[in-house]
């Protein structure tokens, strides 16, 4: 979650020292009072005539802000992008409503000026040469560092934001919500295509992302303190001069006092969105709900969680995955069905079965990755999958 008018409601000053002096981004953790949630969703600017992305991200937000100043927008790392972000909410309905009202003041925007919104996890066929970077000191950091790889990242995702009471519950959560990567992954995979060609992956972006220095896979850490030893190492060694500047799949954000799950592309639909902003933020407090009651929480061996999320990149809702340390594996389709039953009573203390209920749909009706396969298989011309998404994202 970005700061906002709302984001002071997520903090805890009677548990927090940071409250009561300067905050060390590498030590406090801004304890959140319960499990709040925050969205951020990332959506790419069109020219309706090539169907190719264009840099006119920063226009379209300006334009947006001046009409309608509360609207919480922000440039990112291309030009092409607008990232829409939430304020604190209390489930995923909230959340939602937030951005489709959000999402239509930025549609009219872009109809005026004769321009498209599209969402997904990768654009079937620009050429990332073409693209222009925003101008964030941060972003030139990351190109002038990675050169050509950190040049490709045409990539979008969704960002979900869970608040925590404490900080010596985030790895244990972070660690077992690992265990589930490719279930997240496989519901909101919607990349299949990379530069005119059929990549053979659900997510192309997921492999295209973790080759980044700093982005990938988390260390396992076991306690706070081991993270904040890493991240001080990070800032020593010159790896990293701040704690945004480690884009793990899955991580710690102190100043929110949040964990960040960025494991999903970017959904095409609000109804896929809403799908996987309900699951991420069940599977989150459920685990804090175990933790709750003594219970120990899920964990994999690295090689099985790193073996499940390419698995969940490769095949999406065709994977079959990891399941225990044993080495038992299972469909991930039927593991999302019990997933979506055993969650059943964390969605109705947070208000959002119905959202949950939805993941089951995307199983049966087929993913935003399948859907855009099939238009290719049938019309040879990824123009055509540009413009069913575009066409699914107004709708």
């Amino acid at each position: 979650m970005q700061p906002n008018a709302n984001t002071a409601s997520n903090a805890n000053p009677t548990h927090n020292p940071a409250a009561h002096s300067v905050m060390d981004p590498f030590r406090d953790f801004n304890r959140s009072e319960g499990p709040s949630l925050g969205v951020e969703w990332e959506i790419g600017v069109i020219d309706p005539a090539t169907r190719d992305l264009v840099a006119r991200g920063p226009e379209v937000i300006q334009a947006v802000n001046d009409r309608w100043p509360d609207v919480h927008l922000e440039k990112e790392f291309l030009q092409n992008t607008v990232e829409l972000v939430t304020p604190v909410c209390r489930n995923t309905a909230e959340a939602i409503e937030y951005l489709r009202a959000t999402k239509d003041k930025i549609q009219a925007v872009t109809d005026e000026k004769n321009l498209q919104l599209w969402a997904s996890g990768g654009h079937p066929f620009s050429d990332f040469r073409e693209q222009a970077v925003g101008d964030k000191p941060t972003y030139q950091e990351i190109v002038n560092r990675t050169q050509y790889w950190g040049q490709q990242m045409l990539l979008w995702g969704t960002h979900v934001h869970v608040g925590i009471r404490h900080e010596e519950r985030v790895w244990p959560i972070i660690n077992a919500i690992m265990t589930k990567y490719p279930h997240l992954l496989a519901v909101s995979a919607a990349s299949p295509a990379w530069e005119g060609l059929d990549t053979g992956y659900a997510s192309n972006r997921t492999m295209l992302y973790q080759q980044l220095p700093t982005a990938g896979m988390p260390y396992q850490f076991q306690n706070w303190s081991e993270w904040v030893q890493f991240m001080r190492d990070q800032t020593t060694s010159g790896v990293t001069s701040h704690t945004g500047s480690m884009h793990f799949d899955v991580r710690p954000a102190a100043k929110w006092g949040t964990i960040e799950v960025r494991i999903s592309d970017a959904s095409p639909t609000l109804r896929e969105l809403a799908a996987v902003v309900a699951l991420t933020h069940c599977l989150v407090v459920h685990y804090d709900a175990m933790l709750d009651d003594g219970r120990d929480l899920p964990t994999l061996q690295p090689w099985h969680v790193a073996e499940n999320k390419w698995r969940g990149a490769r095949y999406g809702l065709e994977a079959e995955v990891i399941t225990s340390r044993a080495t038992d594996e299972r469909l991930v389709t039927d593991e999302l069905y019990d997933m979506v039953e055993e969650l059943q009573p964390v969605a109705q203390r947070l208000g959002c079965v119905d959202e949950l209920n939805l993941v089951p749909g995307i199983i049966e009706q087929g993913a935003a990755y399948q859907r855009q396969r099939a238009i290719y298989e049938r019309t040879g011309d990824w123009r055509d999958v540009v413009d069913a998404t575009v066409a699914e994202l107004r709708g």
